[in-house]
């Protein structure tokens, strides 16, 4: 049974101000927000700088605030709140994770070609250090499940996206937390492309780790990111960067983590950004996940049966809101469509162009930009 909803996509599309005279399809980089997903990070930045010093207690009132995120987050994605870390971004997740193992000389890390460089630099930093990175060469968006067991015999950790940020395609999660898991790796998942578009249950996932933020698909702002770390995975890991949110009393000598995923959070940080991701979560809810991925997937097949299929880099039944086309010059492509207010982004390392088409677009965008992408071919 479907869940209730109170929202339609264009009632959702009405309150954002930044899609009210332009034809913007560049979610997977960022999502301009609704009005009241900034209402409510400013009303907490004024409570907090106005009223809390002297009615309450700004560390108090940002810490329930801290409190209601994670619960938020956790219901989302299928975790429990003590399994939420709240972060400033993906990246930030991704490292918190790389900075908590002590590695050692020929340890060995699996990723895959398609990362994006938030799943790159934490390990290539690593190999100055002896960590061996190996790299799984994919195809058109996929990757050999074979070929991914091969690399991941005798590695320490995977870390590998849900929906990759080239393609659009899906990984097939679950299988590849298997393997690694059978060859006694972690699984760390890159999911910024996932919240906000697509149903996410960690737990089906089974991953050790997921990382990921609430500024592309979910409409938050940018700092609003979240690193869910399976509960017994979190108590073995010990992180290198310790402040008073990471232990469990701040003035003990020696210090002990605190419980669970919060031993990645680490001291001051402003809530407001985790204020806005609550509430771009309950939003996405009122719209319904599944009404949204319904859409998207409707708006990408529109987009993908327009481009002619040796242009098309994505799949052509679209798995995401991520549609991949062959372009000449990406960069000239982009600043073209940019000046008739039409926003994609330029992917060089492809030599296309990006679009990221969500269930706040329309059908008069996705035409607009196959007008607009026409003398390409």
């Amino acid at each position: 049974m479907q869940p209730s909803t109170t929202m339609t996509p264009t009632e959702l599309r009405a309150d954002i101000p930044a899609l009210q005279d332009s034809t913007y399809l560049n979610f997977g980089a960022h999502g301009p927000s609704p009005k009241y997903v900034v209402d409510a990070a400013d009303e907490f930045v004024h409570e907090h700088e106005y009223k809390s010093p002297v009615e309450d207690h700004p560390y108090e009132t940002a810490f329930r605030a801290f409190d209601r995120t994670r619960e938020t987050v956790a219901s989302f994605i299928g975790a429990d709140s003590d399994e939420i870390a709240l972060t400033e971004s993906t990246t930030a997740g991704i490292n918190a994770i790389a900075n908590a193992i002590d590695w050692q000389p020929g340890d060995v890390i699996v990723r895959t070609d398609l990362e994006h460089p938030a799943g790159i630099l934490p390990w290539q930093r690593l190999k100055r250090e002896g960590v061996e990175v190996r790299v799984v060469k994919t195809q058109a968006g996929r990757v050999d499940p074979e070929r991914f067991a091969e690399a991941v015999a005798d590695a320490r950790l995977v870390c590998f996206s849900a929906v990759t940020w080239t393609h659009g395609t899906q990984l097939p999660v679950e299988e590849l937390v298997d393997i690694a898991h059978d060859a006694g790796a972690l699984a760390l998942v890159d999911a910024v492309q996932v919240p906000g578009q697509l149903p996410m249950d960690v737990q089906e996932w089974d991953a050790d780790a997921v990382a990921a933020a609430g500024h592309k698909w979910l409409l938050g702002l940018w700092g609003g990111g979240f690193l869910y770390v399976a509960r017994d995975v979190a108590e073995g890991l010990e992180p290198r960067t310790v402040g008073y949110r990471s232990v469990e009393t701040p003035s003990a000598d020696p210090y002990e983590y605190a419980a669970g995923a919060r031993r990645f959070e680490v001291g001051s940080a402003n809530p407001a950004p985790h204020v806005a991701l609550e509430e771009a979560i309950n939003v996405i809810g009122d719209v319904g996940i599944d009404q949204i991925e319904d859409r998207i997937r409707r708006l990408a097949g529109r987009l993908a049966d327009g481009v002619p299929a040796d242009r098309l880099l994505s799949p052509s039944a679209p798995e995401s809101g991520l549609v991949t086309i062959d372009v000449d010059d990406p960069a000239a492509t982009v600043e073209r469509l940019a000046a008739d207010r039409i926003v994609v982004r330029a992917l060089p390392i492809l030599n296309a162009v990006r679009a990221s088409v969500h269930a706040v677009n329309t059908t008069n965008d996705v035409d607009r930009l196959l007008e607009g992408l026409e003398q390409e071919w």
